[in-house]
């Protein structure tokens, strides 16, 4: 096992290193020029020119990246061109929210989704099963930002419920915390919710139809506890999988929640360096982004070994 989680995090290496390249290339190679929007509407050529001067935008691409790359090298992410503040500062204080929203959609999403599933295979057939595949399907037709805008209207707006937008620390206030995360938890975890319910349906109603399931019916145990201790411990590695791979999910939900939401998080963050163009914030913010990702993969596969001793790397 130590073995293989040294062999993973040796070939984190080179994936990092084209994705570092890929995005490099992408923000160089698409339109628009930090330099015109630092330099204004009214600025004239000779303006701009300088200002691409200062910042090394006038420098070849392989040199820029180089240059890049040795930072990232010493653990530099790099200075934010239109504040003037390191990037790990910036994500440093803005990376509160995101964890804290993300952990709340995580944890709510696999406590609301793995039983439904469950409750979902064991009724197959039935108008149970029908109504939960329902909600599966429009969690995954309601865009985030769609739904975001309902919960808002009603619970804050016509309920008065919940605040409209906004965030408060849980280490500040741990109900106003709650108040504020609650509306954004929802909207970010309904897709996830849905993709995860259709998973653990699919995988145990699969279990539910092999031969030791039989074999412990035939033996007298209850159907709850076929599905509890049989059927669910066969069925949890695709279960585990989809929740994994369900962290892409977050992360792209994640921009559009904070947008909707007003949140101070990454995905705010994101966003304002999109618009101005700001390439350290942007590609900072992805690489760790994809370093998280690839985390929670090896974390995954480590935790198939712990469900299923079958499985050996």
């Amino acid at each position: 096992m130590l073995a293989f989680i040294a062999k993973r995090m040796v070939a984190i290496i080179p994936v990092m290193g084209v994705v570092a390249l890929f995005v490099f290339l992408m923000l160089r190679l698409s339109p628009g020029d930090p330099a015109s929007i630092i330099a204004g509407d009214y600025a004239s050529p000779a303006d701009i020119e300088r200002i691409r001067e200062q910042l090394g935008l006038n420098a070849p691409i392989p040199v820029q990246f180089g240059k890049w790359l040795w930072t990232l090298a010493h653990g530099d992410l790099g200075i934010s061109i239109f504040t003037n503040l390191p990037v790990s500062k910036l994500i440093a204080q803005r990376i509160e929210p995101t964890l804290m929203l993300a952990s709340t959609t995580l944890v709510f999403a696999v406590l609301v989704a793995v039983p439904l599933g469950i409750i979902a295979a064991w009724k197959a057939g039935t108008w149970i099963d029908r109504a939960i595949m329902i909600f599966a399907v429009a969690g995954f037709s309601i865009p985030v930002f769609v739904l975001g805008y309902i919960l808002i209207f009603q619970f804050s707006l016509e309920l008065r419920w919940f605040p409209v937008q906004g965030y408060t620390s849980p280490f500040v206030d741990f109900w106003k915390f709650l108040r504020h995360i609650t509306l954004p938890t929802v909207t970010l975890s309904v897709i996830y919710i849905a993709l995860i319910t259709r998973i653990t349906r699919a995988s145990v109603i699969e279990v539910m139809e092999e031969d030791y399931i039989r074999t412990a019916r035939a033996k007298g145990q209850s159907e709850r506890i076929v599905l509890m201790r049989h059927a669910l411990k066969n069925a949890a590695v695709p279960i585990i999988t989809v929740i994994g791979l369900g962290v892409a999910l977050l992360i792209g939900g994640v921009v559009i929640t904070e947008s909707v939401y007003n949140i101070p998080g990454l995905g705010r963050l994101v966003v304002d360096a999109i618009l101005k163009r700001d390439y350290p914030i942007i590609q900072g913010l992805i690489l760790v982004f994809s370093l998280v990702y690839v985390m929670v993969n090896l974390l995954v596969d480590i935790i198939y070994t712990l469900v299923d001793p079958r499985i050996r790397y």
